[in-house]
């Protein structure tokens, strides 16, 4: 054999390992599966744990084609490879879920439902419970004593919990958002390192962007939302913070510590709300007001210093309202607010004045107007919104 002959087929073989070498590294990292060890026998790639084994005919050019099928799937922020082609079950794959990113990293003590989803270079604490059907897009991360509910999905970049006595409860079918950060450390001076700390967010919430949800300050309390709300980018709110039901704060909507929001509010873009503030349901406030002081049930206000503005009449219309219960609470915020007879006597005087009335008194929404007004003006709590034309305090 000539000494150009041997060279060649040196050559060739040196190519052949490298390539080799190159496709098994490749489908280490970009195969949609827990891929953990891939062998060279002859011309075929044994995957471990799929009982699968992959043909090569020789040309590099078909691992050219596979890396760029896969390689744009694992930079994206979604995971179709996942949903429409790859459905692995637990039984195929041998794990408790149906995927897991070869990059990600999960502890050996972590609690995993059927059907989860984790992207690239995610990580998942021990303490940590993820509910069946879960998606957590590529960089999220949870951590603590954190428990996500079933069907929740954690956008890309999505911080979930803390390393922190306590715990995070988070309901189902939930959606955190692009980069949110929820269930972490409160920004509260009294908060006491090593103090017990709690969330619980309800089902069917959707946090977008960049939103931040704190942790309460203290053992005894709880940062609570409930169900069905909005809350929009960069929103905030802060610890021991109660929210209600299908609330919708708009970008940029902050809340300092211990705000009591109720059902069916609605703020507008640059909301700011001073701590322990109290929002009434079907309120709305305006875009770039200041709250202040408690906002009544059923009322808008709006202002640098957020004044009563009026009821949130589309608000309520919206919300299925009758004729006579909006007609009646006109009357009666009318009777509070903007006496005919310019007689501005005491608060108190004047609700007790309405409950008086035969016909006002008989209406629900009349009476939760009353009682939300007169729960404001309790010895722990800050008073209602200024109306601009109302001289009395």
């Amino acid at each position: 054999m000539s000494t150009g002959s041997t060279c060649r087929k040196r050559r060739r073989a040196k190519a052949w390992n490298l390539a080799t070498a190159t496709t098994s590294h490749l489908l280490v990292h970009l195969l949609p599966l827990p891929v953990k060890v891939i062998q060279v026998i002859g011309g075929a790639l044994l995957v471990s744990g799929t009982n699968e084994i992959l043909h090569l005919d020789g040309d590099i050019r078909l691992f050219s084609f596979a890396a760029r099928r896969f390689y744009p799937r694992c930079l994206s922020t979604s995971l179709p490879y996942v949903n429409e082609e790859v459905k692995f079950s637990s039984t195929e794959t041998g794990t408790k879920c149906s995927f897991i990113h070869p990059s990600a990293v999960v502890h050996p003590d972590a609690i995993l439902g059927q059907g989860v989803s984790i992207g690239p270079f995610c990580t998942v604490g021990p303490s940590a419970k993820l509910g069946n059907a879960c998606r957590l897009y590529p960089g999220c991360h949870v951590s603590g004593n954190t428990e996500l509910g079933d069907n929740c999905i954690l956008m890309m970049g999505a911080v979930v919990g803390d390393e922190l006595p306590g715990h995070t409860l988070i309901g189902c079918n939930n959606i955190i958002g692009h980069h949110a950060v929820v269930g972490i450390k409160c920004q509260d001076m009294k908060y006491k390192p090593g103090s017990e700390c709690f969330l619980q967010i309800g089902d069917n919430n959707e946090i977008r962007e960049y939103a931040s949800v704190h942790r309460s300050s203290l053992p005894n309390e709880r940062t609570i939302i409930g169900d069905n709300n909005l809350i929009m980018g960069s929103c905030h709110i802060a610890h021991d913070c109660k929210v209600g039901n299908n609330n919708i704060f708009a970008n940029n909507t902050l809340m300092a510590g211990h705000v009591i929001v109720e059902d069916f509010t609605h703020t507008a873009g640059a909301t700011v709300i001073h701590q322990f503030c109290h929002i009434g349901s079907f309120s709305f406030i305006g875009g770039g007001s200041v709250v202040s002081q408690d906002v009544p049930k059923y009322t808008m206000v709006s202002g640098e210093r957020a004044e009563l503005r009026g009821l949130n009449l589309e608000g309520l219309r919206r919300r299925g309202f009758s004729v006579l219960e909006v007609k009646s609470l006109r009357a009666a915020y009318r009777k509070i607010f903007m006496p005919a007879d310019g007689n501005f006597q005491r608060i108190e005087d004047r609700l007790t004045e309405l409950e008086k009335d035969e016909k006002l008194s008989r209406v629900p929404a009349v009476c939760f107007l009353v009682q939300s007004i007169r729960d404001s003006f309790a010895e722990d709590r800050r008073g209602i919104c200024k109306f601009r034309s109302w001289a009395g305090s």
